[in-house]
């Protein structure tokens, strides 16, 4: 049971597990759920508080009992106990059922014993539609969505998925993404392009602009596996991360050299094999989410959010609707 403050008396509607405590409990937020014991024992129309609006003056002190609620329901009926004269406190002892309105007049609790009491006016609260606990979404008013997920460090066994290597500063929310033509299924997926180099000379540096003199192709450094030779990258519609001078975008393909601006070179591999959980075709691995595929529900900018490698990051995205 719960008291409040104004010595109302309420049962628990539900209860939060550790572990939606966990993802769906925050400063400004907490889940609403509906829980199916305290649903099926909800009573359409049952009254269970009823407030004091004016405590009145000059009754008869005492607990005044069996008083009815009157209105459209039936069975309803309270207890009304007056101290000094005034109304202090009133309790619902029927619940009754049906009702979308209700009174308590100052006559009927007269009536109960309360002699010369005057001006004395009672709320009686109606209960949302199905009774307290039936819908506890609707009647606590859940008009957000929160959804909430973790980068686990590099998330073992999706290499390359979840990179460490540079920073991050954009969250998003996509709807039905694609993945090889098909609806994106797995936990997690990388967004990047991939090359695996031969021939290294220097290194390759995050977020340095590379190149492919050969095939005018351009594109941004997001992240270079010393380990594993393989150069994870991005090609936007931004200069200097995509676009040449003349415009175009081109697709870093064949063997042909590709430079980095801070001096690293090597030349792609003409391998088709799987490298780190990597799959490359002829040296090249697209992002293995599609293109342009899903509806971007929600964007968010953030300060850059620099990762380690045994670093988790939590992140909640409410939204309204």
């Amino acid at each position: 049971m719960i008291e409040t403050s104004d010595g109302y008396k309420w049962k628990y509607m539900y209860t939060l597990s550790a572990s939606e405590q966990a993802n769906f409990l925050s400063t400004d937020f907490m889940a609403v759920a509906t829980n199916s014991t305290v649903s099926s024992a909800a009573v359409d129309g049952a009254i269970d508080v009823i407030k004091i609006k004016t405590a009145g003056s000059g009754g008869t002190n005492g607990t005044h009992t069996n008083i009815d609620i009157r209105g459209d329901g039936t069975g309803g009926k309270c207890s009304v106990t007056v101290a000094g004269g005034l109304v202090t406190a009133v309790t619902v002892t029927t619940a009754g059922t049906g009702y979308t309105f209700g009174t308590v007049s100052n006559a009927q609790i007269v009536s109960a014993g309360a002699t010369n009491l005057s001006g004395a006016e009672l709320d009686v609260i109606i209960p949302p539609k199905g009774g307290h606990g039936k819908n506890a979404v609707e009647e606590l008013g859940g008009f957000f969505v929160m959804l909430n997920t973790s980068l686990e460090g590099t998330e073992s066994g999706n290499s390359g998925d979840v990179t460490v290597a540079n920073d991050f500063r954009k969250i998003s929310l996509i709807r039905d993404p694609l993945a090889a033509g098909s609806a994106a299924t797995a936990t997690t997926l990388r967004g990047t392009k991939a090359i695996n180099i031969t021939g290294v000379s220097n290194t390759f540096v995050v977020d340095e602009k590379i190149t492919q003199a050969s095939t005018g192709a351009v594109g941004k450094v997001v992240e270079w596996d010393t380990v594993n030779n393989i150069l994870y990258y991005i090609q936007t519609r931004h200069t200097n991360e995509g676009i040449d001078t003349n415009g175009n975008q081109t697709a870093f393909s064949g063997t042909n050299v590709v430079s980095g601006a801070g001096g690293g070179s090597g030349t792609p591999t003409t391998s088709t094999s799987t490298i780190d959980n990597v799959s490359f075709t002829s040296g090249y691995s697209s992002s293995e989410i599609d293109a342009d595929s899903g509806d971007i529900l929600y964007i968010e900018n953030r300060a850059p959010i620099t990762r380690a490698a045994d670093q988790t990051e939590n992140i909640k995205l409410v939204i309204e609707f």
